[in-house]
């Protein structure tokens, strides 16, 4: 039976991808077949919809849930999406209050960083983090599943207990990464109240022999999970012009030129300073990002 209010709602959404994509400059909404459209929205609540362990829904009624916290006091219920995934269905509370939160402003020790390949981040400390391969180290399990999808029967039995530990080992893949940015996002903000990074632009990264690897480090993530966290904690993040970053001394602020992927050591033939390429571009973020926030003499201490 055809409901005008559902496909009131689902226009809406459409709007709001495609106002999306105009802002981001790509992501063009894609067509949602049978089996695809995740996830449904309930705008409004006229009371808290969250009683104990259960969730009212409308034209659903109570369904008991796993509460992750309490919700605080003063914040009301606005909207609630369900959403569907391969491990079950969760629900996304949006909550409201009245309170009003400062911007945090520059204060403390500061860190630059940067981010890369050989190692999924260089800090201006000389801290170095490992990159884990999540994608790399359960591809072959992935390609197994697959090769198992395909010589089913198409929507069978079989074939839908296959598709869905595809998707289990796909959201085992992706809950392993964000554990780890998030995890790595608290680390930087230990001990210190300002982060640079570098204002990459990731499209071209999604290209090339290398996309799979960047795709797998998922920079672009880890700078949304980075920001959100020292939001959280009080410490400023500010991102800084990526341009000559590792072509550019720390020490005396003399162009170096070009280096090709192969060298991981920054030697500058001016003053001699030498360190690891990846830390010295972050010395140069961190530098530039004191220089943006009006701290020029901190950044000039380097020198």
């Amino acid at each position: 039976m055809f409901n005008l209010k559902y496909c009131v709602l689902a226009l809406k959404r459409l709007d709001k991808a495609f106002k999306f994509m105009m802002e981001r400059g790509f992501g063009f909404p894609r067509f949602k077949k049978t089996g695809q459209y995740r996830s449904f929205v309930f705008p409004q609540f006229k009371s808290n919809p969250v009683t104990g362990f259960q969730i009212k829904l409308p034209k659903i009624g109570a369904m008991p849930m796993n509460l992750h916290r309490p919700i605080p006091e003063g914040f009301v219920v606005k909207q609630v999406r369900v959403i569907s995934k391969a491990s079950g269905w969760y629900a996304q509370l949006i909550l409201q209050s009245d309170v009003s939160v400062p911007d945090v402003m520059p204060h403390g020790n500061s860190i630059g960083i940067d981010v890369g390949l050989k190692k999924f981040l260089a800090v201006s400390n000389g801290q170095l983090v490992e990159r884990p391969r999540f994608f790399n180290s359960l591809q072959s399990e992935l390609r197994w599943l697959q090769r198992k999808l395909k010589n089913k029967t198409a929507y069978s039995a079989n074939y839908r207990k296959v598709q869905q530990k595809i998707r289990r080992l796909h959201e085992r893949i992706y809950d392993t990464r964000k554990q780890f940015h998030i995890n790595t996002a608290h680390a930087l903000c230990d001990g210190v109240g300002m982060v640079f990074a570098e204002d990459l632009k990731l499209r071209a990264t999604s290209r090339g022999m290398l996309a799979k690897h960047c795709l797998d480090a998922a920079w672009g993530s880890f700078l949304e999970i980075l920001s959100w966290v020292c939001w959280k904690r009080g410490v400023y993040f500010a991102k800084v012009n990526p341009n000559g970053t590792s072509q550019t001394c720390p020490q005396c602020g003399t162009h170096t030129g070009k280096k090709k992927l192969s060298e991981r050591v920054h030697v500058c033939h001016e003053c001699g300073y030498t360190t690891d390429r990846d830390v010295a571009a972050a010395m140069v973020v961190e530098q530039r990002g004191l220089a943006a926030a009006g701290l020029a003499s901190l950044a000039c201490l380097w020198r």
